[in-house]
């Protein structure tokens, strides 16, 4: 048996009775009484007490229970030397019992000691002030030795049987709490991550709205400059201005997609390819995707064709979308740039497509963009998430 055994104390959870239910609680102090009354009872019938013995039995009880009383709360604060003191004035007042001719008080007094010094104290010590306990009952020799065997036996039989009950359920209370703190960490980590995924649904509604709108009040400067037509400028002014409600759109489709209520991935698609003049192809059977990963793709075709838009102005656009087995795939493909590039292309925190790849990182997939190839113009931007 390790060392540790024999020198530590019982689980603290296990010497409060903090979480103890009340019924056990009332139960317990049920039992203290009858078993406090019962030995009142045998002191009083063997004895033959008179005015100063029963002021004597009555000073021996309360000094007792005094010490009986401090002795489980120094055990709860683990001071070793002040609990076995306390259990000394037991053993000492069993003494005085004994000499006074009450073999009932003192046999009492002794067998509780015992049984609380195994209960409650490290094992070593514990044992240690039971043996002293025993031993004065075993030189007392008023039962017969197979009585003072099975008294001795029983007692350490009791105390130990206290000890893992109390351990026992110590080791639940400790479980318990263990469990309620996972839970509550679950329950903040869920919540951080759900801040964290408002907050990622913002930041994009507003980072492809305001950027859009960029371009085009970036091309609206850039035509006033060069001295074009006044209808020319009101229709960037007039993009602008649609690009600000769109924004007020994608702010309700996010703050939908947040509530679980989004469409199909490929409805949005197809108003997205229509609205930029691109080509867009669907194939697989069609189903509901996670607010996730339905999110994903909708950023991700976002960004994609304003980056189209800023960096390759006039630039012919395909759009693929492929439902897989357990996963999607989305890509979008431009022809390169046909149109002025100056201004619009440095327009932007250029944050897009690291914040692309982030995102399909964060669900388990990947996100490849670069030039379309050695013998092909323009620029691929291709998405896979679970799904």
């Amino acid at each position: 048996m390790p060392f540790e055994t024999w020198t530590e104390w019982p689980a603290r959870e296990a010497l409060a009775t903090v979480g103890v239910p009340r019924r056990r609680q009332a139960m317990s102090w049920v039992v203290r009484t009858v078993l406090v009354g019962l030995f009142l009872w045998n002191v009083l019938r063997e004895g033959a007490f008179d005015g100063w013995g029963y002021a004597g039995l009555g000073a021996g009880f309360l000094l007792c229970a005094a010490a009986v009383r401090r002795w489980y709360s120094s055990t709860l604060e683990r001071r070793l030397w002040l609990s076995v003191g306390l259990l000394g004035v037991l053993v000492a007042v069993g003494v005085v019992a004994e000499l006074a001719g009450v073999h009932a008080a003192a046999t009492g007094l002794w067998c509780v000691a015992g049984a609380l010094a195994v209960e409650r104290l490290p094992l070593g010590p514990g044992l240690a002030v039971a043996a002293v306990c025993m031993g004065a009952y075993v030189l007392a020799g008023a039962d017969r030795s197979v009585t003072t065997a099975g008294t001795v036996g029983g007692v350490l039989l009791i105390g130990y049987a206290l000890r893992l009950d109390e351990e026992a359920r110590g080791a639940g209370f400790r479980l318990l709490a263990q469990e309620r703190a996972a839970r509550q960490a679950e329950a903040e980590s869920a919540a951080l991550a759900e801040r964290a995924r408002i907050a990622r649904e913002i930041h994009d509604v507003l980072a492809h709205s305001l950027s859009a709108q960029l371009v085009h009040l970036e091309a609206a400067r850039l035509l006033i400059e060069s001295g074009a037509e006044r209808q020319q400028v009101l229709e960037r002014v007039a993009a602008a201005r649609g690009m600000a409600r769109e924004g007020l759109a994608e702010t309700r489709q996010a703050l939908s997609a947040l509530r679980g209520e989004l469409t199909y991935a490929e409805d949005f698609l197809r108003e997205a390819a229509a609205s930029q003049g691109a080509r867009l192809e669907v194939t697989g059977e069609p189903r509901r995707l996670s607010a996730e990963a339905g999110l994903a793709v909708r950023r991700v075709a976002q960004e994609a064709l304003t980056n189209v838009r800023k960096h390759a102005p006039g630039a012919r656009v395909e759009m693929g979308f492929a439902y897989l087995v357990g996963e999607v795939e989305l890509w979008v493909r431009d022809s390169g740039a046909h149109g002025i590039v100056g201004g619009l292309a440095v327009s932007g925190a250029g944050y897009g497509l690291l914040g692309m790849r982030e995102r399909a990182e964060l669900l388990g997939g990947t996100l490849e963009a670069g030039p379309a190839g050695p013998d092909e113009e323009g620029f691929v931007v291709r998405l896979r998430v679970p799904a």
